[in-house]
């Protein structure tokens, strides 16, 4: 694989880790800023939130530029926007922060996506995504828990102040080591536009949505259910994190290799073993090795997920991919916020820690009703799966 697949890793790896670092962080952010423990996780629906509507602005906004430019602006947004989360004085400048960071990721994502595909043989593109991500799966094993353990050790603005270094090391590497591209030619900004004529590109991005939510359903409230349920000390949380973060790994690199021998099977297959996962997490919470089998489990098969779902949207919008795969990014985070959210709400309701996984769940069924509509339309149009 090109050393250029790697570079985009890095940057992965410092946006993955201010995307899931709040999530080991909730406890200290609810006592500080004296919020609720659902108030503090809307700082992960927030960030979700500036993904879904950051990312495909930037990207049509950065149309006119090359796509290693681009990747370049997107980490010196990044790297404000945790600035501005350490100095932040207030829960509400904290968000804004989270919201900068956002906007960043959404885009970044998208066109690293299509450099990565660009990159290697057509038939290895999903592969390529996959090892462009493994950035934002090891910073569940590496950054996530480091960065937990740096925050109930040192405060949590200790933990941003490292996310930023991390950006700035992620922006040496993209301009280190990715070659520089032309400029995207063609119709601009109402071509790329014009794939979302197409239904295939919706039901592609409702996939990602839905098939996706039930993953931060359960992640965003997993210190509460750790110490809540299953009776796990603080301290324990950084290492479950970093267990969860293995089978992201794992979970990725499965993905891949699957996505590039048939798409539409590994969506099925992946989001119907979320499903059934998160049944098992809501049903073994109270017993800590159990509970450390099925997050593990659960983590693989979340990211399991992606690669497929990335190149199915690729697949769908071949004619304007840059758009559309950053309005996937998109899609992801808004599975992110409804799952996050809903969740959220359960807890509020006194339903209890485990009803964010029983949400999960929920969620998942959703998601493959909606994979089976498209793969029938797939079928219709003859759609390669």
């Amino acid at each position: 694989m090109p050393l250029a697949l790697f570079a985009l890793a890095i940057s992965a790896f410092g946006i993955g880790t201010t995307e899931f670092i709040i999530n080991g962080l909730l406890p200290d952010l609810a006592t500080d800023f004296d919020v609720t423990i659902p108030v503090a996780g809307l700082l992960v629906s927030g960030y979700a939130l500036g993904v879904a509507v950051g990312g495909p602005p930037l990207t049509m906004l950065g149309g006119r530029l090359s796509r290693k430019t681009m990747l370049l602006s997107l980490m010196v947004l990044f790297v404000v926007g945790n600035l501005l989360s350490a100095l932040a004085p207030t829960y509400g400048v904290l968000m804004v922060g989270r919201f900068l960071a956002a906007f960043a990721h959404g885009a970044y994502f998208g066109v690293g996506s299509v450099v990565a595909a660009d990159l290697v043989a057509p038939q290895k593109r999903a592969s390529a995504i996959a090892l462009m991500f493994t950035g934002l799966t090891l910073a569940n094993v590496l950054g996530v828990p480091l960065g937990t353990w740096i925050g109930q050790a040192f405060g949590w603005r200790a933990t941003f102040w490292v996310v930023v270094g991390i950006g700035v090391v992620g922006f040496a590497g993209v301009l280190a080591l990715v070659p520089r591209q032309p400029r995207p030619s063609g119709g601009g900004v109402l071509r790329e536009l014009a794939a979302f004529r197409t239904a295939g590109v919706w039901l592609a991005l409702a996939m990602t949505v839905f098939g996706f939510a039930p993953v931060f359903a359960i992640i965003t409230f997993i210190s509460p259910i750790m110490t809540g349920v299953g009776g796990f000390s603080p301290g324990a949380v950084p290492v479950v994190m970093a267990v969860f973060g293995v089978g992201l790994v794992a979970g990725n690199l499965i993905g891949g290799r699957l996505a590039d021998r048939a798409i539409m099977p590994s969506i099925y297959g992946s989001v119907a073993l979320l499903t059934l996962l998160a049944v098992m997490v809501a049903l073994v919470a109270g017993n800590q090795v159990a509970f450390v089998v099925a997050i593990t489990l659960f983590g693989v098969a979340a990211f399991a997920t992606v690669p497929p779902l990335q190149t199915r949207v690729l697949d769908t919008a071949a004619g304007a991919p840059t758009l559309a795969s950053a309005a996937n990014i998109g899609a992801f985070n808004l599975g992110n916020a409804i799952g996050s959210f809903a969740a959220g709400l359960t807890i509020d309701a006194g339903l209890g820690y485990t009803a964010p996984a029983w949400t999960a769940a929920l969620l998942g069924v959703v998601g493959l009703g909606v994979a089976g509509v498209a793969g029938a339309q797939a079928r219709r149009r003859l759609v390669p799966a």
